[in-house]
């Protein structure tokens, strides 16, 4: 047994005083004696012995409980060895810095007490011992090892940040950090557990002694903007696109009056008041009206509080100022296609004859149209290709005398249906998908009134590849008409039947020519992220807007910096690397060229705030780890060293403190 603080051991001589004093008894008494006494004063006799066993057996009970209380304020530890191994430690201390650490427990702000208990966590060890800190950031200067002032120093410049990971993630880190360092090892994690994020693992390294820190804070309600999507892959130029919003309360009551609003043009426009039952989530559909093209940003918000973090969600979109079409012609310009096209004020066509192809042009079109060739040349087919995989679309009308091998060339290296023989029988178009992108919110009125296509040539298609196409349109005996198909980033589409109007009629029909031409040249393959999510969304792709290796992209926002870059094929990848810390519209820059413009918003991770207790923390991760409870906490530092040096029996000196008191109570109140 050793004591934390020797020094009040010698308290202990003030025992010797209250024995002295009984020992020592200096009152003088007169003795008289009387006759005939005799069996009085063997009454007397008899109780002074009594009275005297009475006072030491008090006097006993005061001198054990005076001892028992120095003896905690000397606070004995019990250890296995005769003295206590001094050996220098490695020390990780994880600091949650994230939002949800900014909620209350007693009017102090939990961040703040998580500061103040890293604090403490130092201050227990020694001067040798080394330190490392590390937050939800994953910093640079978080990496290495710590002398304890510059520890300190460190956890004064923490501050509050949008980051946010699982805290799996940052034990592993934690780990990976000491990982090489030959000394005894000691992991801290100071946070509130949320239980989204607070998944950490029941098997535990054996090396590394693990001690949790909860912090309790005063549960808060929350509703929250989980995200924002558009419900076509491409919203369209003054059309009601539809832009749906999850909504979810976070809280066990139901949310009541919660202000819905969109700002977009300097305008704000109410979207209403929702109601949100206790822990549910609703999607709600807005019309969103674009009345210009180029980048757009937008915002929608709600009226929430106290957290207020995710009441606001940012978007950003680009709507082509041009839609470019390249018509690829063999028997000349197609006049109908010219014709649909111009009749369309933003889109432009360009007709190239087969044999003047000029290859260079097909990253700049939105949509390539093979127009009834005799056959397709391995190079074209190979452009063709390539355009379709790097997010193109390719419309494939078929020649009436062709080439199958060609045509089944590109068919088969882009994964589609091929050609088997043609078929000069008519035929009647008895199917449209509606629920497809093409012809999706095209028609009000009842479909049995469209007048369909029909042919009287067309080519019959092999089936293999059904599943992975999808029929636009389709004959009345279940062959397809128009297919398309999904390769890498873009669509290809294939139709049966030449465009020709002796062997088509779908030029006159137009009112599925024009809408099918027409979304067919906005379509993509895949929607365009229009928010991106700080901390977990790093990389934006965009097309290479230089061949020179040496460009140098920047990005501006609230501050401007220069992202990480590097080029695949015809995309630059932008790697932003945890540069952006607030919710904000960014611009990417080119020299002064603006080349497009993100939302970025933050992490929805902590919208939840519901916490693990003590106790299951404990029950889930069992005895591998140390979870220091609230009341161990209130002095850490002192619950540190004691941990370190030994099992304390302070606690059982205050119980014996009681003991005796209530002994000596008993004597004095029953002994008469």
């Amino acid at each position: 047994m050793q004591f934390l603080y020797p020094g009040f051991l010698w308290a202990l001589f003030l025992l010797a005083i209250p024995i002295i004093i009984h020992l020592f008894y200096f009152r003088r008494f007169k003795k008289v004696y009387f006759t005939n006494v005799k069996y009085l004063k063997e009454v007397k006799q008899e109780t002074s012995n009594r009275s005297r066993l009475k006072n030491l057996l008090v006097l006993l009970s005061r001198l054990l409980a005076l001892a028992a209380l120095i003896f905690a304020f000397a606070q004995p530890i019990f250890t296995d060895n005769e003295s206590i191994e001094e050996s220098n430690k490695a020390v990780s201390i994880f600091v949650d810095n994230s939002f949800s650490m900014q909620a209350l427990s007693e009017d102090v702000q939990l961040f703040d007490l998580a500061k103040d208990k890293a604090r403490d966590i130092i201050n227990a060890y020694g001067e040798s011992d080394k330190f490392q800190i590390i937050t939800h950031d994953f910093e640079g200067r978080h990496q290495r090892l710590y002398n304890q002032e510059n520890a300190l120093s460190l956890i004064d410049e923490l501050d509050i940040s949008p980051s946010v990971n699982e805290l799996q993630v940052v034990l592993s880190r934690q780990q990976q950090l000491l990982a090489n360092e030959n000394l005894d090892k000691e992991l801290y994690m100071i946070s509130d557990f949320q239980s989204n994020i607070a998944n950490l693992e029941s098997e535990l390294d054996t090396n590394y002694q693990y001690n949790l820190i909860p912090l309790q804070a005063v549960q808060e309600k929350n509703v929250s903007i989980d995200s924002v999507w558009f419900a076509a892959p491409v919203p369209i130029i003054n059309q009601a696109n539809p832009l749906l919003i999850k909504l979810t309360n976070y809280s066990d009551t139901e949310a009541q009056n919660v202000q819905l609003s969109l700002e977009y043009d300097g305008q704000t426009r109410p979207l209403g008041t929702k109601e949100i039952s206790a822990g549910m989530s609703i999607v709600d559909t807005v019309n969103f009206s674009i009345l210009k093209t180029g980048w757009q940003e937008a915002e929608i918000v709600i009226s929430d509080y106290p957290i207020q973090f995710d009441d606001r969600y940012k978007i950003s979109f680009e709507v082509d100022e041009k839609v470019n079409i390249l018509s690829i012609n063999e028997q000349g310009n197609n006049r109908y296609l010219t014709a649909a096209f111009k009749g369309l004020s933003y889109f432009d066509i360009l007709n190239q004859q087969v044999g003047r192809i000029n290859y260079g042009d097909f990253q700049m079109q939105d949509l390539i149209i093979l127009n009834e060739l005799s056959n397709i040349s391995s190079g074209l087919a190979s452009s063709v290709q390539s355009y379709v995989e790097n997010g193109g679309n390719a419309l494939l009308f078929p020649g009436r005398n062709i080439s199958k091998e060609g045509y089944n060339q590109l068919l088969t290296a882009m994964q589609a249906n091929t050609i088997v023989n043609s078929e000069s029988s008519a035929k009647q178009v008895g199917y449209i998908n509606t629920d497809e992108f093409i012809f999706n919110n095209v028609y009000e009125r009842n479909q049995r009134n469209i007048k369909y296509p029909a042919t009287s040539f067309q080519y019959a298609m092999t089936s293999f590849q059904r599943n992975k196409g999808q029929d636009l349109l389709r004959y009345r005996d279940g062959s397809s008409y128009l297919t398309k198909y999904i390769y890498g980033q873009g669509n290809l589409y294939v139709c049966a039947a030449p465009l020709n109007e002796n062997a088509n009629d779908l030029v006159r029909n137009a009112e599925v020519f024009v809408p099918m031409l027409y979304k067919m040249g906005i379509s993509k393959a895949k929607k365009d992220k229009i928010s991106y999510t700080i901390g977990s969304d790093q990389l934006i792709e965009v097309e290479n807007a230089s061949n020179d290796g040496d460009i140098v992209y920047k990005m501006t926002g609230d501050e401007e910096f220069i992202p990480g870059q590097y080029s695949i094929g015809a995309k630059s990848v932008i790697d932003v690397n945890d540069q952006i810390k607030e919710s904000a519209f960014y611009t990417l820059k080119l020299d002064d060229n603006e080349l497009g413009k993100y939302a970025f918003n933050f992490n929805r991770l902590e919208s939840d705030l519901n916490y693990l207790p003590e106790a299951e923390l404990k029950s889930s991760l069992g005895n591998e780890v140390n979870v220091i409870s609230n009341a161990d906490s209130e002095n850490l530092t002192e619950y540190i060293k004691t941990e370190e040096s030994g099992k304390a029996l302070w606690k059982w000196c205050i119980i014996l403190v009681l003991v005796f008191l209530g002994l000596e109570s008993l004597l004095l109140r029953f002994w008469k």
